[in-house]
């Protein structure tokens, strides 16, 4: 009798697995040609809205979807309205819901995303220098962890040359920038440097944030024949209140072409959409296995164009040197 109940439940065991089989094949053959792809998460954390960084954003998010579909990945898109504890606090939801990888546009966001994780792959985009923004001493190209991105750094040896060839009779200049960004300060430092060498008597005029800027600003117009603002976002994001001061009295050069627009006279520009296209394009590589963040080297534009403003060169009674183009709009 004990032998038979083996028996029985041995035969039901063999039932069991050979049903079980059956259902795994049908699996399988349903996960072939009908499988889903993969879906992405990404967030994307954006220190403040202007054109620059809007257009780099932009460019990203239609890089990452011509590669991948847009119904294969998701964008998580927060702005910290100019607030570096906003990006903390974006960057630290992005790790709370492991999202498969954080765009950082801009130093403050990208700052906070490399101190909120060190396992997501993390790419910054208009980020001017690496080395300054993570405080790594002797930097190069390559950053050698979980970050990686592109600069928006336009060659500063030859913006001091812009303003030689715009202005060659003017004997001070003013740097006009926001001292809470590390990278703006790294920029006017050497450009002042340049300038020196060609001549020039430099200061430096900096504001902490919004809430002074006129009143330095003033200072800095009053004291100077010629004016130099970097890639800053708190200059980009109150362009008004300078040319309020500066319009028609005061040239003012720019580090990119959204201030120029705003109140400046010439710079060289990069374009923020191509530099976000190329931040995407490295996602993509990232996200597919294609490339490992940690082997990825700090990419830069191309190329720079030469453009002016033409409302404030007629302002100021100046005429754009030949290979300037004007900014439209």
């Amino acid at each position: 009798m004990k032998k038979k109940i083996i028996a029985l439940l041995m035969a039901v065991l063999m039932l069991t697995s050979l049903v079980a089989c059956g259902g795994n094949s049908g699996d399988d053959a349903s996960a072939g040609d009908g499988e889903e792809a993969t879906t992405y998460t990404i967030g994307i954390c954006q220190l403040v809205q202007h054109v620059a960084l809007d257009a780099a954003t932009e460019g990203f998010k239609d890089a990452v979807v011509a590669a991948l579909g847009e119904e294969n990945v998701v964008f998580d898109e927060q702005n910290a309205a100019g607030d570096s504890n906003t990006c903390n606090t974006i960057v630290n939801g992005f790790v709370s819901n492991n999202v498969d990888l954080i765009m950082a546009n801009a130093t403050p966001a990208l700052q906070a995303a490399s101190a909120a994780t060190g396992t997501i792959p993390v790419l910054g985009t208009s980020v001017t220098e690496y080395g300054v923004a993570l405080g790594i001493e002797g930097f190069t190209s390559l950053v050698g962890t979980n970050v990686s991105g592109t600069s928006d750094l336009a060659p500063l040896d030859e913006q001091a040359a812009m303003i030689k060839e715009w202005c060659p009779d003017a004997k001070t200049v003013g740097l006009l920038y926001c001292s809470a960004e590390a990278n703006s300060q790294y920029q006017v430092d050497t450009v002042q440097t340049y300038l020196e060498e060609l001549g020039y008597t430099c200061k430096q005029y900096s504001f902490t944030d919004s809430n002074d800027i006129q009143a330095v600003t003033q200072q800095c117009a009053d004291e100077s024949d010629v004016i130099y603002v970097p890639t800053d976002n708190t200059v980009a994001s109150n362009t008004g209140i300078i040319d309020g001061i500066c319009h028609g009295k005061v040239p003012v050069f720019a580090g990119e072409e959204g201030i120029c627009s705003g109140c400046g006279v010439a710079t060289l520009s990069i374009s923020y959409y191509d530099l976000g296209v190329a931040t995407g394009e490295m996602a993509v590589k990232i996200l597919t296995g294609e490339a490992d963040v940690a082997e990825m080297e700090i990419g830069y534009a191309a190329t720079t164009t030469p453009k002016y403003n033409a409302v404030n060169c007629e302002a100021l009674g100046l005429t754009a040197p030949e290979g300037y183009v004007a900014i439209e709009g």
